[in-house]
């Protein structure tokens, strides 16, 4: 309660250029006026109800009237006796009341640490502090709301528990750290809101979403839900305690990309997306049986367009309501680690959507994002730019990002856009950007901010990873900060993808003229920690599917990406396939559809199925195929120039005692018997794959399951042997009896 007032008897209270002020809803320190006051001697309890007739605070056993001010007629005020606590009770004049408790009457939540850190732009889990919570607040339920808005004049949670009427519930600011709060007695789960917030000219904003919410409507409707996401029952304890094995650069990591929203349908239901539950299922059973190790899902935080994939979100702390609500995101979590499978997100902090309820102009000003357009607003996407620079604006993205990897035991994050962030001339002309404090390109903000993320990530969950989409020659990117790096664990590598992608697609009478375009990665291939991906962008906007990028017939297309996959799995690299691949769908991507599980009744699609599955089932049984997926030491070409028959050959080698594995590549659809290789020791290899076999759709050409090598020294190794490259083809020989 306030502390004592001078006021005489005479003097009304709350005075009268307070009331008009609440009465025009432009007063920015409600609880200086609203709740109980102690005036001289006695409590003054005022409360602002429009829509009320009559008004009484019920407090030690009785009822005591509250009389409506002339000069604000929604406002109401009268002593109550006591110093406990009281409720109000209102009439509307046609019998109807209704009880609730004075939401000005509780005192603040958030404490003096979370205060100074919130102030400092420090605080590591703001989502503990700020948001929505469901919560008992002086022996009372409700939620406590709190917001950053440190230019706004006045700011009100409203919803329809208050008619969407600003002046209902303005917001407690807390001191100079910019946050606003009020804890709204009533309000729980389900409960929809938004923010309504007066700018610093007195103009009222559009309705803001809660940047820190953690759910949200249906779109297109636009409002926070209020989610309790505290209390659910994990059952992934074996997982998490050994999940760092499971991300490292040692382990076989091959992962499945989703969208989720189109990988399967539920046509007899209105062709709805599954259910996270549903996912927990269906997705997790099918991408354990193919062999994956990780799910990666493109972003699920919350997004107002369906056609921006998530990649334009508005609710960061919100997993999208369109799979169901948070805890049931947590269940597709839970069910993929219990199957053995991680669970990467991912995670834009590269810009934001205009919508006008997320954070443009936030609290009437440019607040999360830059004044200057030149620095702040994306051309290519129509999209803005978070200003790194501001310390808040940093704070609220890394503890973001820590937010998914604690509370949803998220295993890793891929981080979209980054050159994009990296760079301050990024898809600019001349003029049209900033330069930094030194006059360069750099985005040095942004690079303390990524820098930040990943030593906070990396230092407060170990086990984790993250990933950085970076398509350009940035150095460090998978360095450690310490040692002058971005901090990342891993990298996507983008060269390898385009130029591989643009050998295989050509004619294979031209690919001699080309046998570089599968070489030069080696070139480059540890300088980072990288992974390959074929993902979603590849079968998209017109670039048709995996399938129709291949050239010649239907058997050739498919012997193309059947050998294009083999080369894929023996190369040095973490995979990635976006979903659809694996099965070599027909059709390019569809977001609104579902894939194409038909074609699984012809035979070439079921083999191109089983290849992938097994692919990754010798991925993860070999070790010399991925414990140097990172290293140097574990790659050594074995033929490299043989560009006029497009054969390519190398060894994969593990640590000291490990079977090495020889990778044999013909990419014409011509035969070839004798090609001698080398090999490291003579005796029995087997034949371990062969993605022309007939199980796979292919001639089942070959080597009979297995060579002999012989004690005859061939390019620089000890040992060789005479094989049989079937046309459009990879082979896999290890050491041992067929």
């Amino acid at each position: 309660m306030s502390s004592a007032r001078s006021a005489s008897a005479k003097d009304p209270f709350p005075a009268r250029e307070d009331a008009l002020r609440l009465q025009a809803g432009l007063h920015d320190d409600p609880f200086s006026v609203l709740g109980p006051h102690m005036v001289g001697r006695r409590r003054i309890v005022a409360a602002f109800l429009p829509g009320a007739a009559t008004l009484e605070a019920l407090a030690e056993g009785k009822a005591h009237p509250l009389t409506r001010r002339t000069d604000a007629p929604d406002l109401f005020t009268g002593a109550v006796p006591g110093k406990g606590g009281y409720r109000l009770r209102a009439s509307d004049g046609t019998g109807q009341t209704w009880e609730f408790d004075d939401p000005y009457r509780f005192g603040p939540v958030i404490g003096e640490l979370d205060e100074y850190l919130l102030g400092e732009g420090t605080h590591r889990r703001i989502w503990q502090v700020l948001g929505a919570h469901v919560r008992n607040h002086e022996g009372v339920a409700g939620t406590h709301f709190a917001v950053w808005a440190p230019n706004a004049r006045r700011v009100s949670v409203v919803g329809p528990f208050n008619a969407w009427d600003g002046r209902r519930a303005p917001m407690r600011r807390r001191g100079t750290t910019g946050v606003w709060e009020i804890f709204l007695p009533g309000i729980g789960e389900g409960d929809c809101y938004k923010y309504e917030i007066l700018g610093a000219d007195g103009t009222v904003q559009p309705l803001k979403a809660d940047p820190v919410g953690f759910g949200a409507e249906h779109p297109p409707r636009t409002a926070s839900v209020v989610r309790d996401i505290s209390g659910y029952g994990w059952r992934d304890d074996a997982w998490m305690t050994y999940r760092s094995g499971n991300n490292a650069r040692t382990a076989p990591i091959s992962v499945y990309e989703v969208h989720l929203g189109s990988w399967r349908r539920k046509a007899d239901e209105g062709n709805r997306p599954l259910s996270y539950k549903e996912a927990a299922e269906e997705l997790v059973d099918y991408a354990a049986d193919m062999g994956f190790t990780h799910l990666e899902f493109l972003p699920l935080s919350e997004h107002p367009f369906d056609g921006s994939w998530g990649y334009q979100p508005v609710g960061l702390f919100a997993p999208t309501v369109r799979h169901g609500p948070p805890h049931e995101f947590r269940d597709l979590v839970d069910a993929a680690h219990r199957k053995g499978l991680g669970v990467i997100l991912d995670w834009v902090p590269a810009h934001f959507p205009s919508d006008p309820h997320g954070l443009v102009q936030f609290d009437g000003t440019a607040l999360y994002e830059h004044a200057d357009p030149r620095e702040g607003f994306h051309h290519d996407w129509n999209t803005l730019i978070y200003n790194y620079g501001r310390t808040e604006v940093a704070n609220f993205l890394y503890s973001n990002a820590l937010y998914w990897l604690e509370e949803y035991h998220v295993d890793g994050l891929r981080v979209d856009a980054v050159a994009s962030m990296l760079y301050r001339d990024y898809s600019r002309k001349a003029g049209e950007w900033v330069p930094n404090v030194h006059g360069g390109r750099e985005n040095l903000e942004a690079i303390a901010m990524l820098q930040r993320m990943n030593e906070v990530a990396y230092r407060e969950v170990p086990g984790i990873m993250t990933v950085a989409e970076e398509s350009t020659s940035f150095p460090g990117v998978s360095r450690p900060v310490d040692m002058g790096g971005l901090g990342f664990g891993y990298k996507w590598n983008m060269g390898w993808m385009n130029d591989t992608l643009d050998y295989i697609a050509r004619e294979p009478v031209h690919r001699k003229f080309h046998h570089h375009q599968l070489t030069f990665g080696l070139l480059y291939a540890f300088s980072e920690n990288f992974i390959l991906p074929i993902s979603h962008d590849e079968v998209v906007h017109g670039k048709g599917s995996m399938l129709a990028k291949m050239p010649g017939n239907d058997w050739e297309k498919f012997a193309n990406l059947r050998a294009y996959y083999g080369f894929m799995w023996g190369h040095p690299g973490k995979k990635l396939l976006f979903m659809g691949q694996e099965f070599a769908q027909r059709a390019e991507w569809d977001r609104a559809g579902e894939l194409d599980w038909g074609v699984l009744g012809a035979d070439w699609h079921r083999g191109m199925q089983r290849l992938v599955r097994d692919l990754n089932t010798l991925y993860r049984a070999m070790p010399a195929l991925h414990v140097k997926d990172c290293e140097a030491d574990g790659f050594r070409w074995i033929e490299a120039n043989a560009a006029e028959i497009s054969v390519y050959a190398w060894l994969r080698q593990g640590q000291e005692g490990d079977p090495p594995v020889a990778i044999v590549c013909n990419l014409t659809p011509v035969e070839r018997s004798g090609v001698r290789v080398g090999l490291p020791r003579a005796g029995c290899w087997r034949e371990v794959m062969n993605t022309d076999a007939a199980i796979y759709g292919g001639g089942n050409r070959g080597n009979l399951g297995g060579v002999v090598a012989e004690e005859v020294a061939h390019q620089g190794l000890p040992a060789s042997v005479e094989l049989t490259l079937p046309p459009l083809s990879v082979l896999f020989l290890m050491p041992g009896e067929t």
